[in-house]
């Protein structure tokens, strides 16, 4: 072996969609290994998986010399039991130790902190109700605040040690995160130095940048060579848009079709992509690199790579916690734009200045490829066939030739980043990035966030079930205030200043997802898991008029790791209940005047508040019937969990 073995594991084990007949296990390892897998559902029965390279249950691909993807799919021919802990171990062979019977190595050799208290092993629940679940999104690594998965790892050492207490929730079901698990588009100075580092530990293949208007970049080398950070956004396509209040309404300016104000260090290769990942949910790349502040920085970059530098080691401590929770709860993972990039399929304005330039395409497409191998496959395992991994595996062979750019064209047209889950309620994931509905009437007007027969779908999809936890990025109802000021911006033909996606910005999708939501046989409870917006709260929602249901319950928590200017969030919160007070008859202008939304009170916050700032996790329990009896906002900087309370005499219509 090259490497000791505690730095054998670059992540993992992440266990993902889980049912009685098949466990879904993702992991990353710096060697060519053999694995078994053992599980122990009760005291007399241990189940065993033996798997060498790519064969039935076992798919691996190859990203550099030290660099292996393992997707493992456990198929049972009896079901697992439910409602109960089933521990596993994960085993490890390299070709070192082939020939030698005792060469296996298990978590207690490079992950010795992977188990709770009491527990030997890790392990993992299979529930016959979602009665707990965990959710969250946004989680950005240079945020100078705490980590919400690392409150969640807490939660979940107390609950494994006080199962009994009576204000404990239960041991979670799954863990739902709705977007922004990585920020390609916005990434620190320290951050991308590891990154460039860990690229060159792993030795990830490299990837030719010619004839994509790179300029005089001709291989990923060379980007990695060249004093690039903080300077990113100047290689990056350009097209017409806004940026301050002024420039907006007067003149408008020049900026980068990715369009975030933080772009100066937007990744761009595929090995970027993959690097990332690894060091946002392992401490193990971390452990392998030593990096240094690139030379020849002015002293305003200088001092802005410091003061990051301090948030990113804070951030890498906490990696040990997030790796164990992702060990012992399911996890669902859905994109949302920072995953890929900033603003992405906003408009058709947007979509047609990314796609018609070979260099924004390729980035857009590294993205992809990189989510498809760390998130999508556990979401959907049957979807990355045979097919889709030598398509995959071809383009880590030789990044940057034709079947790379083919692969990009093949997943930019894929329907089916989608999914559910066999669950109760059933968990309903919806993709509001790539099926959208683009305007005809403008270029410039947001497109609506699911298109006809993506609404037509979800219908189909739901139409049969008394409950349904549905997933949706961006919140289907959101804060009336925001929104509005969404569409001042929006009139003035400027929606990518201010991040113009909601679900009532376009006719035809509001119009479609109220239908869904009034259809007679619309489920008749839902629950609606978002984020996207760096703040939480909650709403309980009925149609005006109709008794009997749908129960609609909005739940957003925003972000794991990241925040809205507190300020600007008091005053809008304030604003907002003035102006959407219930005899405001700027109620009946909205779409939603057929419903009444009754927003919940976080408790022990301010008088009157009803969004709750602060980087956490979210906790709902549900009852059998699939309605929330508890919702709840961990707060991750003092542990303490913030219930939104229900208070009847404030319901107001929105």
């Amino acid at each position: 072996m090259n490497q000791p073995l505690s730095t054998l594991v670059l992540a993992g084990p992440v266990l993902r969609r889980t049912t009685l007949n098949q466990v879904n296990l993702w992991m990353a390892t710096a060697e060519p290994v053999e694995i078994r897998v053992r599980l122990y559902p009760d005291d007399h029965q241990t189940r065993e998986f033996t798997f060498n390279e790519n064969m039935d249950g076992l798919r691996t691909l190859i990203a550099g010399k030290h660099l292996f993807y393992h997707f493992i799919s456990l198929n049972q021919t009896t079901p697992l039991p439910s409602d109960t802990p089933i521990e596993y171990t994960v085993e490890l062979r390299t070709r070192a130790g082939s020939q030698d019977p005792s060469g296996w190595h298990d978590h207690t050799d490079w992950a010795p902190d992977l188990c709770y208290p009491g527990y030997a092993r890790p392990f993992f629940r299979i529930e016959t109700h979602t009665h707990t679940l965990l959710h969250g999104s946004c989680r950005k690594p240079h945020h100078d605040g705490a980590d919400g998965l690392v409150a969640a790892d807490r939660l979940l050492t107390q609950i494994a040690v006080n199962a009994e207490h009576q204000d404990m929730p239960a041991w979670p079901a799954m863990l739902v995160m709705s977007g922004d698990q990585i920020y390609a588009d916005d990434v620190a100075g320290p951050m991308l130095s590891a990154i460039h580092a860990l690229i060159e530990d792993l030795g990830l293949t490299e990837e030719s940048l010619q004839q994509l208007g790179a300029g005089e970049l001709e291989n990923s080398t060379d980007l990695y060579h060249t004093s690039t950070h903080y300077a990113r956004s100047g290689l990056l396509p350009r097209l017409n848009s806004g940026e301050s209040v002024l420039e907006v309404l007067f003149k408008g300016v020049r900026k980068p079709v990715f369009t975030s104000i933080n772009a100066d260090n937007h990744l761009i290769t595929l090995a970027e992509i993959l690097a990332m990942y690894l060091l946002v949910w392992s401490p193990t790349g971390w452990q392998r690199i030593d990096w240094r502040s690139p030379e020849n920085l002015d002293a305003k970059h200088q001092g802005k790579y410091e003061r990051e530098d301090m948030v990113i080691t804070e951030f890498t401590n906490g990696l040990g916690q997030v790796r164990r929770v992702l060990a012992h709860i399911p996890s669902a993972m859905i994109f949302d734009d920072h995953d890929i990039t900033d603003d992405w399929n906003l408009n058709r304005q947007w979509e047609e200045a990314a796609y018609d330039h070979p260099f924004s395409r390729r980035v857009i497409g590294n993205a992809m490829i990189g989510y498809l191998i760390n998130q999508a496959w556990g979401n959907r395992p049957e979807l990355f066939d045979e097919e889709q991994f030598n398509a995959a595996q071809a383009v880590l062979d030789r990044p940057g030739i034709s079947q790379h750019d083919e692969f990009i064209e093949r997943l930019l047209s894929l329907e089916q980043w989608d999914f559910s889950w066999p669950c109760d309620p059933p968990l309903v994931v919806l993709d509001t990035r790539t099926r959208r509905w683009r305007s005809e009437s403008s270029p410039n007007k947001p497109s609506g966030l699911l298109d006809w027969e993506a609404l037509t779908d979800l219908q189909r999809q739901i139409r049969e079930m008394d409950r349904v936890l549905l997933v949706s990025a961006a919140p289907i109802f959101g804060v009336k205030l925001i929104e509005s000021i969404q569409m001042l911006f929006t009139f003035f033909g400027k929606p990518l200043v201010v991040d113009s996606e909601y679900w009532l910005a376009h006719k035809g999708t509001a119009s479609g997802i109220l239908n869904v939501f009034k259809h007679r046989k619309t489920p008749k409870t839902f629950v609606v898991l978002s984020g996207d917006v760096h703040y939480s709260f909650v709403y309980d929602v009925e149609l005006r008029g109709r008794h009997g249901g749908p129960n609609i319950w909005q739940i957003c928590s925003s972000g794991i790791r990241n925040e809205f200017p507190d300020g600007l969030l008091r005053y809008l919160d304030h604003l907002n209940r003035w102006l959407y007070s219930t005899r405001s008859p700027l109620n009946w202008l909205t779409r939603r005047r057929t419903m009444r939304v009754i927003p919940r009170k976080p408790q022990g916050t301010a008088h009157g508040r009803r969004i709750l700032n602060g980087s956490g996790i979210g906790i709902v329990e549900l009852d059998d019937s699939g309605a929330p009896t508890r919702i709840m906002q961990l707060l991750a900087q003092d542990d303490s969990r913030v219930i939104f309370n229900r208070r009847e005499e404030e319901a107001r219509w929105d």
